[in-house]
């Protein structure tokens, strides 16, 4: 398939490919939707295998931010970046700043910030060129980290499940299993850890799995092993695509409440499998929206207390979705997505109803 009829197969907008070979920069920009605002997403950089691999990812997540700040009731559009290289080996200030200056042609169309990836650090460097970017330190007018934020919104939308499957407030002595404790899930572990549940841990990064066994009492399983570990909740928070054919059938919980993006392989197969199965899915846009509600907080100058409101919100947006789905028989994710595309359609009408000038007609 060609790349516009990849575009096309889910309206993306644009796609900007970015070379600059003596800053050693190979990127790639996918605005997807800006009918609500500028498209704002992170920059993930990644070992990909191949450029098409770099091309799929960048068009699947740009999508996906499209309906997640949609669904978080935020005036911004979806787009995301992917720089293709280690980011253990291959950072350097003139490939940030190279990649900003990118970000600033665009002209305000893309807003970016942190991802799988990168840090604040690196923002900085790309704010040095461009001022279309979130995600930088307090000390220059930022929000500074968003895990810990993104975290809460995770534990929120986890009181949100257990409420809906269990009829119980809390997660005092439950079990989750968290796949992947870096930048979020270590902050996932933290609440949990708090709040008295048993927490079953995996990653492929041994420094990470050390921070969390000396800070909390977790246990540790390997890799493979996470997706079996009984559990009440399965709380994937590392890369997407990890709920497929193959790991689904051998979950062990009742809900899946994590913050990886893209967890479903193929969304509509393995959501209505999760459903058959009477595993209740939150979808990962809803609820790992307190990312992108603490960056998007720059935008109109930062409050933290107002992000952390906000994303404390993300329980009772996942309660309309639950009761959505049960009113109209459909999957979790499908009841987001309407949620999600019914705004888009409803601010996009309203948008041409001024713009065609139909108003100014009506009035005389």
């Amino acid at each position: 398939m060609g790349i516009f009829d990849r575009m096309a197969a889910k309206d993306h907008e644009q796609v900007i490919f970015c070379h600059d070979q003596a800053a050693g920069l190979r990127a790639i920009i996918a605005i997807h939707n800006t009918t609500l605002g500028p498209a704002i997403g992170g920059t993930r950089m990644w070992t990909f295998s191949s450029e098409d691999e770099a091309l799929e990812d960048v068009l699947r997540l740009s999508r996906g931010m499209t309906y997640k700040a949609a669904a978080a009731g935020l005036n911004l559009g979806g787009g995301k970046a992917v720089i293709i290289g280690d980011p253990k080996k291959d950072k350097s200030e003139v490939l940030f700043r190279s990649f900003g200056r990118f970000v600033h042609g665009l002209g305000g169309r893309y807003l970016t910030a942190e991802d799988v990836g990168t840090n604040v650090h690196d923002m900085e460097l790309v704010r040095m060129e461009t001022s279309h970017v979130t995600g930088v330190s307090r000390a220059l007018g930022g929000s500074g980290d968003p895990g810990p934020v993104t975290a809460l919104g995770i534990y929120e939308g986890m009181k949100a499940c257990v409420s809906r499957v269990m009829g119980r407030q809390g997660l005092e002595g439950l079990t989750v299993a968290v796949q992947g404790v870096g930048q979020v899930g270590y902050h996932v572990c933290q609440h949990l850890h708090r709040e008295g549940a048993r927490i079953i841990v995996a990653d492929l990064d041994p420094d990470a799995v050390q921070r969390v066994e000396e800070d909390f009492e977790v246990q540790v399983v390997s890799p493979p092993e996470i997706y079996a570990a009984p559990c009440d909740i399965f709380a994937p928070c590392a890369l997407g695509g990890v709920l497929n054919d193959e790991t689904i059938p051998r979950l062990q919980c009742a809900m899946i409440a994590g913050a990886a993006n893209n967890v479903l392989l193929d969304e509509e197969r393995h959501a209505g499998l999760l459903a058959k199965r009477g595993i209740l899915y939150a979808p990962d846009y809803v609820i790992n929206a307190g990312g992108l509600i603490n960056v998007a907080n720059e935008l109109d100058g930062y409050n933290r207390e107002r992000a952390i409101q906000q994303a404390a919100g993300i329980g009772e947006i996942l309660t309309r979705i639950f009761d959505l789905a049960e009113k109209e028989r459909v999957t979790t994710l499908q009841a987001a997505n309407t949620l999600a595309e019914r705004r888009i359609e409803q601010i996009g009408r309203i948008k041409n109803y001024f713009a065609g000038g139909d108003a100014v007609r009506r009035w005389k």
